[in-house]
């Protein structure tokens, strides 16, 4: 019997969560309560639709050419894929034996031994770490820094390939001691391929709305792209990569 998961939405051909052309399968259900999220939607675990692996695999199946071409694949986000490990893994199996490239957006809150399996059949994990601070972090997010360090350490033990995610927000995650704290510890490890660093958007803020909530970040100014680029430059000054090198 196929699992059954839940799912918040699809992507077909998305080009921004990992290499190549990408089949972005968004989980139902999330741990975390940022401030800035553009799924609020997506929070609640009972939402969405339910969906078997079996009925994933065979719609990605009808873009499997183009994903294979352009060395993509498939890439499970959220929400957070951790919440559904079981069912992310038997996809990502499934995936892999079609010979496409998995990817895991993740938080990486989650107890390491919960996704040990899930792991093994991911080829890539893209880390949204929302502050090296902890009380910054929490007042982000809603949870501390615990688990998600013990999981990034994890990935380099088993030397998964890792891409960072860090947004900035003005006011919030930009000041540049913060930058130069995470930079500095970023490189100790050494299976980071790139640091993506990405401007905070309110795309999501009119989801807060219609389901009766007022938007955190409401009035809070999208960076401009010096204030972008100057982040950019903490991490490029300690030997972060911030491009992908060419293979």
């Amino acid at each position: 019997m196929s699992i059954k998961g839940r799912i918040h939405s699809i992507e077909t051909m998305g080009t921004v969560d990992g290499p190549g052309i990408r089949y972005v399968v968004f989980m139902q259900g999330c741990p975390l309560r940022c401030i800035f999220c553009h799924n609020r939607d997506a929070w609640d675990p009972k939402g969405g639709r339910e969906a078997t692996v079996d009925e994933l695999v065979e719609d990605i199946n009808k873009y499997r050419y183009f994903l294979q071409r352009s060395g993509g694949g498939v890439t499970a986000t959220g929400g957070e894929p951790v919440l559904q490990a079981e069912f992310t893994k038997e996809l990502f199996t499934k995936v892999k034996e079609m010979g496409l490239n998995t990817a895991m957006d993740t938080s990486g809150f989650v107890d390491v031994d919960q996704v040990e399996d899930l792991l093994k059949v991911t080829d890539l994990v893209l880390l949204s770490i929302k502050h090296v601070v902890e009380e910054k972090h929490r007042e982000i997010t809603g949870v501390g820094t615990r688990k998600i360090l013990a999981f990034l350490n994890h990935l380099r033990e088993i030397g998964k390939p890792v891409w960072i995610r860090y947004v900035i927000i003005p006011g919030y995650t930009d000041d540049p001691k913060d930058l130069e704290r995470l930079a500095i510890m970023l490189k100790d490890y050494n299976n980071i391929e790139l640091v993506e660093i990405l401007p905070y958007h309110d795309m999501g803020a009119y989801k807060w709305e219609e389901l009766g909530y007022e938007y955190p970040l409401k009035g809070v100014p999208v960076p401009t792209s010096e204030e972008v680029d100057k982040a950019k430059e903490v991490f490029a000054k300690h030997g972060l990569p911030i491009e992908l090198k060419n293979n």
